[in-house]
């Protein structure tokens, strides 16, 4: 029986446990030579060979591990850092060609780090630091070359933008990203009586609450109706002068006073009195609504 065979017997190390103890299982499983791969990866492809495939994540586990020790400085947890990796390392099993000519461990070491990338992103910080391909690689070249934690100066600015080949505008930007810190709008069990959640300054917005809204739509309600009967009570030439001066449709000018008085045959100013008068009319039928 071939070594390769001998791993369908090798049991699956869980980080549910001790992840010293996952640690030394997967390093207890033997590594594949070239040509038992080459041969595991075409049943898997060829003939869909899950055995095969389970057998080539068992023997990769070791990689995933060694890959996430390097991202422990991000303060997240290193079982949750391997799981990611492992996602990783199933992707790239489904999908490693071995006509390549390429090891699987050079082919995973891609998939497997783009997985943890993503999930240190997404629970690094609250919100989200980077979201474009541009800003995730410069976070991590930024984390990785940054000496210290503490702000970095004018010179050294220019310094990383011109060995990462970025704006330094943009390096100060991701910096400040990545050492602001997240702030619990509620307040935690650790905080005393004394102490204030910014919740606590936030103003409410009452606009937003139903019984507002109810009131706010029943207002709208009666003013349009308010304004309907207030019209309906002007004579025919006044409507039509307030309509066309106030009530016009959006995109639509208002039509001026010169421009009515042509049409009516009046002066200017005949049509401004006619429009204070149907004015003050309405304001007196609003009123008494």
């Amino acid at each position: 029986m071939s070594r390769a065979l001998t791993l369908t017997q090798f049991p699956v190390p869980s980080t549910a446990g001790s992840i010293e103890a996952y640690i030394s299982a997967a390093g207890r499983v033997p590594m594949l030579a070239e040509a038992e791969e080459f041969d595991l990866a075409r049943r898997f492809r060829e003939e869909n060979d899950l055995d095969a495939a389970r057998q080539l994540v068992l023997s990769h586990l070791r990689l995933v591990i060694a890959v996430a020790r390097g991202y422990l400085g991000y303060g997240l947890p290193h079982a949750d850092l391997i799981q990611e990796g492992n996602i990783g390392l199933m992707k790239a099993v489904k999908r490693f060609d071995p006509n390549r000519g390429v090891r699987l461990v050079s082919f995973a070491m891609h998939w497997v780090k783009a997985e943890i990338h993503e999930y240190i992103l997404k629970n690094w910080r609250l919100v989200k630091i980077a979201t474009t391909k541009a800003q995730r690689k410069l976070f991590f070249n930024l984390r990785s070359m940054k000496q210290s934690f503490a702000t970095l100066g004018p010179d050294e600015v220019n310094d990383v933008a011109r060995k990462l080949g970025v704006k330094p505008e943009e390096v100060v930007e991701m910096e400040t990203r990545m050492t602001g810190g997240d702030v619990s709008l509620e307040p935690t069990v650790e905080d005393d009586e004394d102490h204030y959640a910014p919740i606590a300054y936030l103003a409410a917005d009452g606009s937003a609450e139903p019984s507002m809204q109810i009131e706010r739509k029943e207002f709208d309600r009666l003013q349009d109706e308010g304004l309907r009967n207030a019209l309906a009570r002007l004579d025919d030439r006044s409507r039509a002068i307030v309509q066309r001066r106030w009530l016009v449709e959006e995109g639509e000018e208002a039509a001026t006073l010169h421009e009515l008085a042509a049409e009516y045959g009046v002066s200017a100013e005949r049509i401004r009195q006619i429009e204070a008068k149907a004015m003050q009319k309405m304001k007196g039928t609003l009123t008494a609504a």
